[in-house]
């Protein structure tokens, strides 16, 4: 005696896609996976603003000649590299932060800010002290541009470590933005029919 039995099997709601164009919806997907990607574009910004105007703060330096100059210089370039690359070591793509790393990373970041900042109050004291202060001219503009780059730089590596400490906070925030495409394969399939026979 044989007898059919037909099942009906649902196929599960599917997810309303995304209505945002193709390349934003990649970029944000791009995002979504690898959100570290953001600080990163931040820090090398401020590496850039630095290193691109290193004659402005050379100059300044042999001009100047105020205790650590040199020091603080060479400081701020050697550490803005390095805090570059523990910056990747810490945030390994689709893995947790490596800690030791991040610890690393933020004394850096401190060491950063504190020659710059040490170098902008002698630049500072340099243009206001009693005794033969430095006059700024067309022959000594270069020490005014210093002064704009430091301030540019402690700028954007503050921006960047804001960003990288808020990581965890827009990282969610991310995940929350709908990027799902309808695959039009599946478009169709309500429910599916299983036909046995015994």
């Amino acid at each position: 005696m044989s007898a059919q039995e037909t099942k009906a099997v649902k196929a599960p709601a599917a997810k309303q896609a995304s209505t945002m164009p193709e390349f934003l919806r990649k970029f944000v997907v791009g995002l979504k996976r690898s959100p570290q990607t953001i600080p990163l574009v931040v820090l090398v910004i401020a590496f850039l603003v630095y290193s691109m105007n290193l004659t402005h703060i050379s100059d300044t330096t042999a001009k100047i000649q105020g205790p650590g100059m040199g020091l603080c210089g060479f400081a701020t370039m050697l550490f803005s590299m390095l805090s570059l690359v523990c910056f990747l070591n810490a945030f390994p793509r689709r893995k947790k932060p490596v800690i030791p790393m991040v610890v690393i990373m933020f004394v850096m970041f401190a060491i950063i800010l504190f020659c710059d900042n040490y170098y902008a109050n002698l630049i500072y004291a340099a243009l206001t002290r009693t005794e033969n202060p430095i006059v700024l001219d067309a022959s000594t503009i270069y020490i005014a541009q210093a002064f704009n780059v430091l301030s540019d730089h402690m700028m954007w590596e503050g921006i960047g470590i804001a960003l990288v400490v808020l990581l965890p906070v827009y990282s969610k925030l991310l995940n929350k933005i709908n990027t799902s495409i309808v695959v039009e394969e599946n478009a169709g399939m309500g429910t599916i029919d299983i036909s046995g026979e015994d």
